[in-house]
C-alpha cells in the first residue's frame, strides 16, 4: 500500500481554461471528474497519464470500458462510517478488471486499511489527523481470511466437503 501526502505531488486536479466547468486541456497526471472525462475522452492523447475522480454516488459501469486508458481511479470517502467506495474498488477490479492505481482519499483512518487493501486499493491519503506508522501497522493486524478477496478470491482455509 503506497501512502501519499495530502498534497500529491505527481497528480493534480485540472480544471478547464475557464473554470472548474470548462473543458479541461491535456496535461500529464491530471485528474479529471467522471464529466469532465466523459468530455475530453475522445480527443484525450494516447498514453497520456490521466485519472478519474469518482464520488461515491457514480456507477463504475460509466468508465468500465475506458479504464484500460486510466492510471488511477480516486475514490472518495466523505465520511469513514461511508463504505460505498468500497463496494466501488470490489467492482472496479473483480468485474470490470481495472489494474492501475486505486486511490482511497477524504475521511481515510489507519483503522480502515486492512479492508482497503482486501477490496484492491494500492494507494491511500489518510485522513490529517492519521499517521502513517499506524497505518502500516494495521496492515498487519490480521495474517489470514476466511473469505476470499481481490488479491485471493479463494477462501485461504478451503475445507473439502465430508
Amino acid at each position: 500500500m503506497d501512502f501519499i501526502p495530502s498534497h500529491d505531488p505527481t497528480w493534480h486536479l485540472l480544471d478547464g481554461e475557464g473554470g472548474p466547468h470548462a473543458q479541461p486541456v491535456p496535461a500529464a497526471h491530471a485528474l479529471l471528474t467522471l464529466a469532465q472525462w466523459h468530455a475530453v475522452r475522445d480527443t484525450w492523447p494516447a498514453g497520456l497519464p490521466v485519472g478519474v475522480v469518482l464520488t461515491p454516488d457514480a456507477d463504475v459501469a460509466a468508465l468500465a470500458a475506458e479504464l484500460p486508458r486510466l492510471a488511477l481511479v480516486r475514490l472518495q470517502f466523505p465520511k469513514w462510517t461511508d463504505g460505498r467506495a468500497y463496494s466501488q474498488a470490489r467492482l472496479l477490479r473483480g468485474r470490470h478488471g481495472f489494474g492501475g492505481d486505486l486511490r482511497a482519499t477524504g475521511d481515510v483512518l489507519a483503522d480502515m486499511l486492512p479492508l482497503l487493501q482486501r477490496t484492491g486499493f494500492t494507494s491511500v491519503q489518510l485522513r490529517a489527523d492519521q499517521s502513517v506508522a499506524s497505518a502500516r501497522r494495521a496492515l498487519r493486524f490480521f495474517a489470514g481470511h476466511y473469505q476470499g478477496d481481490v488479491a485471493r478470491p479463494q477462501p485461504l482455509f478451503n475445507r473439502q466437503a465430508a
